[in-house]
């Protein structure tokens, strides 16, 4: 199993932005990958692609792999340093910018056929799972009901005094 990499240093974006498209490409073959990022509209997807293309060079050149045979084994995006500058606000006032950079990783491996496992993006659950999770018995238990309620159905007084409403049949 031979592993290579490629990093892209310094890049003018934010960490939190580049991690989501990282995210998507992880697991994938590279030639996947590169049709991803092809089509997707965020700026980190043109420096992720880049950053792809610089590790598939290494893997061709470097120690003669095919590029129809690599994995996307990791694609990692750190913070980079802040560049600290002000912008110029009424009355003679100052408010801070933070320029974020990031350093992107991606390490591509030539075992295809063992797939790393993709993870899921973060949304919302499915409705399978919604109706799996209220078929479950702790969503069917009942629950405890307060002094209040029970003292409105008993046909008391609550606690605060009011009395219930009585029902019309």
């Amino acid at each position: 199993m031979t592993q290579v990499t490629s990093t892209y240093r310094y890049a003018r974006i934010s960490a939190f932005k580049a991690r989501e498209v990282t995210r998507e490409i992880q697991g994938h073959s590279a030639s996947d990958a590169l049709d991803l990022l092809t089509f997707s509209p965020k700026k980190a997807a043109v420096l992720v692609k880049k950053t792809l293309r610089s590790a598939i060079a290494n893997a061709e050149n470097n120690t003669d792999l095919r590029a129809d045979s690599l994995l996307v084994k990791e694609a990692v995006v750190g913070e980079g340093p802040t560049f600290k500058r002000f912008r110029a606000r009424a009355r003679g006032g100052a408010s801070p910018l933070q320029k974020r950079t990031s350093h992107i990783r991606i390490v591509l491996s030539d075992e295809l056929a063992s797939r790393v496992p993709v993870r899921p993006a973060r949304k919302n659950i499915s409705r399978e799972a919604a109706v799996k999770m209220e078929s479950s018995p702790a969503a069917n238990a009942p629950r405890e009901r307060t002094p209040k309620e029970t003292a409105m159905s008993s046909g008391e007084e609550s606690i605060d005094g009011s009395k219930p409403t009585e029902e019309k049949e």
